[in-house]
């Protein structure tokens, strides 16, 4: 976690928004590529739900969970037991062990146990059992004086239906807390994912669209990656900060994603302390040697795993002016490195490699005909390789 975060406050004053529903007519989902901070963010609103009323239920949704319907349900019932294992549902007397005149109390809580119990007592299908126990759930946690139960999940672009198997988790999740919610219910969900996220979730039940209220992330401004940079340096009270000439050469290599923001001053501090064990005076940030360790880093593994056809295009898309925000094939073709090359993409081939690095998780396709880079700062790496 960032020591301040800076650059989010309109984000934060939504989401407070939002949880401020007495009727939930609005979901959450956060959605940006990676490096954007969508992780910290989540983390930093969750003690404001807390503080709130709310109680907040989640993890990380891995590919595993989106496997088949039950699968979902148990990755809800579970991450729904960490947070009503104290409420107790019935209270007993039962004599003590060997005795015939003393007894004790025996308490039954919404523990795993007791939640999996009951759904598996519920008829019909696996949306009924999970909309059956959580209406059920419901009055216990109102007695407790919770306003409601926020299911928060990580990269939910992990999610996806399976036609061919006759399992659809993601249409069941968007299926029961619409459900729930036309109740009166108040359960939420907040979801943070990539771009790919919420084309997905319209794709699977089109009243998706009205479901959710969608925050695209965006990289800091120059000004609000010096307030990242200089801010806990001043709090902490540092002896060592940046110079102005440093912090635009931060902006410069980061280009305002949070990831890298933090990446190169690790480095920028660690090189410092070095020089200052040797007796050296820290100068100005050694962005070279930083961007090949962040090259070596984040970026080698990721060129590594494409074919060299794939490279090549990848790197025709690097050329294009716009690579960094979104392009089309059209412009891919036409461009001149494309025709450059001894064998030249075609549109129909474009397109084909497109879905390929798509899947890959290198390239997203944002709305009809445009397309961008899923890694940020991905065409950079790209045009140093041919340095």
């Amino acid at each position: 976690m960032p020591p301040f975060l800076a650059g989010r406050e309109n984000e934060t004053k939504e989401f407070k928004r939002i949880i401020s529903q007495t009727t939930i007519l609005e979901n959450l989902i956060l959605t940006g590529l990676r490096g954007l901070g969508k992780t910290v963010l989540l983390e930093t609103f969750k003690p404001m739900a807390i503080q709130d009323g709310w109680l907040w239920a989640g993890t990380d949704l891995s590919e595993s969970t989106s496997i088949s319907e039950d699968h979902l349900a148990t990755r809800l019932l579970t991450d729904l037991s960490v947070v009503t294992s104290s409420v107790v549902v019935s209270t007993t007397e039962r004599p003590m062990f060997g005795l015939t005149t003393k007894t004790e109390q025996v308490t039954a809580a919404l523990d795993y146990v007791t939640l999996k119990t009951t759904y598996d007592q519920i008829p019909g299908l696996v949306s009924d059992k999970l909309k059956g126990i959580l209406e059920a759930v419901w009055p216990l946690l109102q007695r407790c004086g919770k306003r409601g139960v926020i299911f928060a999940y990580d990269e939910a672009q992990n999610l996806a239906d399976h036609a061919a198997k006759d399992q659809y988790p993601l249409s069941l999740l968007l299926d029961v807390f619409q459900s729930l919610q036309r109740k009166n219910l108040p359960y939420m969900l907040v979801l943070t994912g990539l771009p790919t996220l919420f084309p997905k979730l319209v794709e699977a039940r089109t009243y998706a669209e009205r479901m959710f209220r969608v925050i695209f992330l965006d990289p800091l401004t120059e000004q609000e990656t010096n307030d990242a940079v200089t801010r806990p340096i001043k709090d902490s009270k540092c002896p060592v900060s940046f110079s102005p000439t440093s912090l635009h050469t931060i902006w410069e290599i980061t280009k305002g994603y949070p990831y890298f923001i933090q990446y190169v001053c690790r480095e920028a501090y660690d090189v410092w302390v070095q020089n200052v064990e040797d007796g050296k005076t820290p100068e100005s940030i050694p962005s070279d040697a930083i961007m090949r360790k962040l090259d070596s880093d984040f970026f080698a593994g990721r060129w590594a795993r494409n074919t060299d056809r794939q490279r090549a295009l990848l790197w025709v898309i690097s050329q294009l002016p716009n690579s960094e925000s979104e392009f089309a094939v059209q412009e891919v073709v036409e461009h001149p490195a494309n025709k450059g090359l001894d064998k030249a993409f075609s549109g129909s081939h474009v397109n084909q490699m497109l879905s390929a690095l798509s899947d890959a998780g290198l390239i997203y396709k944002n709305r009809h005909g445009k397309y961008s880079f899923a890694v940020p700062l991905l065409g950079g790496f790209i045009r140093r390789q041919a340095v």
